[in-house]
């Protein structure tokens, strides 16, 4: 699910407290304030980018968007969906066990003892840059616009950590298989993804995506067995998500934020889910005390794995290509 760029989120007619363009609509008069957003407005007219503070908070918004995207690796590696509510209750099967991310902790939850779980949109992913009073006031358009993508990058990284962390706190026993599949300390080959695949389907789920470690997949590049099954075609190939196409059905997800060593085998429609209550949005950031300004950029959601035997956590691999 794509962040939407400036002109959707404010056409939104749903816009209540806390949404995108709610905020957006209260962060408007700051435009021409604060000393940061007041500089990138005036920059950004004299460069004939934009007209008006309207379109500078639009441009903002849009060039974040753009700088995220590529990094929002983790939304393909889990089923998201769209909400206004702080909580959805999702029933259980009797057998499933499931986990919800809240606070900064993973609690584990069975089928057997509890037979919904609740997930609340109440985790804040978030990223900001700040600078200076002086600093903001003299910044040139290109430094400004600079700072605006690396905060996008930054918040995108942020999110698919979260969402890592959620599949590496499943523990042991409750994935595919009833265990972890051993790497054996030597690189990932075809017969180590086919051992990893074959821990979800033996739980009657078909796995989609398979996120691994560069080096993982590195590895895979190395092994001809694997180099045969992947043609590459143009249209399931993302270079700049490192996406290198799909095998045996999974789309191969490489990233550094995954652990060097471990890679995972994941049916995303039926294993976890991220509820997004608001996508990515630009705020302003204000240390009046410090004298710091600058922007921030923050996406609230809510985590949970509703079938961790979807799950497949392949360890102990080598970490080097050979």
């Amino acid at each position: 699910m794509k962040p939407k760029l400036f002109e959707a989120v404010m056409q939104d007619k749903a816009a209540v407290d806390g949404t995108t363009r709610q905020i957006y609509e209260a962060l408007k008069p700051k435009m021409s304030t604060h000393p940061f957003l007041k500089r990138y407005t005036e920059m950004g007219i004299k460069e004939g980018l934009f007209s008006d503070s309207a379109g500078a908070l639009g441009r903002m918004h849009d060039t974040l968007i753009q700088a995220a995207q590529p990094n929002l690796i983790g939304r393909s590696i889990i089923t998201v969906l769209p909400t206004t509510e702080q909580m959805e209750r999702f029933p259980l099967d009797e057998e499933a066990v499931a986990y919800r991310y809240a606070e900064g902790a993973v609690t584990r939850l069975s089928g057997k003892k509890s037979s919904t779980v609740d997930i609340y949109t109440n985790i804040l992913a978030e990223a900001s840059e700040e600078w200076t009073k002086e600093f903001a006031e003299d910044a040139t358009w290109n430094v400004m616009n600079n700072m605006v993508e690396k905060v996008g990058r930054a918040l995108a990284k942020d999110e698919t950590q979260r969402i890592l962390a959620l599949y590496a706190a499943v523990a042991a026993a409750d994935l595919a298989g009833g265990a972890e599949v051993a790497g054996g300390n030597t690189p990932l080959n075809w017969a180590g993804l086919l051992n990893v695949h074959n821990a979800v389907e033996s739980e009657d789920w078909s796995p989609n995506v398979f996120p691994c470690h560069t080096m993982q997949k590195h590895q895979l590049l190395n092994d001809e067995k694997f180099v045969n099954s992947v043609f590459l075609p143009s249209d399931e190939t993302d270079i700049a998500q490192g996406s290198i196409g799909n095998v045996l059905n999974m789309k191969v997800q490489p990233t550094t934020l995954v652990s060097n060593g471990t890679a995972y085998a994941v049916d995303t429609r039926v294993a976890a889910v991220m509820l997004l209550r608001r996508d990515v949005t630009v705020e302003d950031w204000v240390d009046v005390k410090n004298g710091k300004y600058g922007v921030r950029a923050t996406t609230r959601f809510g985590l949970g794995v509703l079938r961790s035997k979807a799950i497949a956590r392949m360890t102990g691999i080598k970490q080097t290509i050979t």
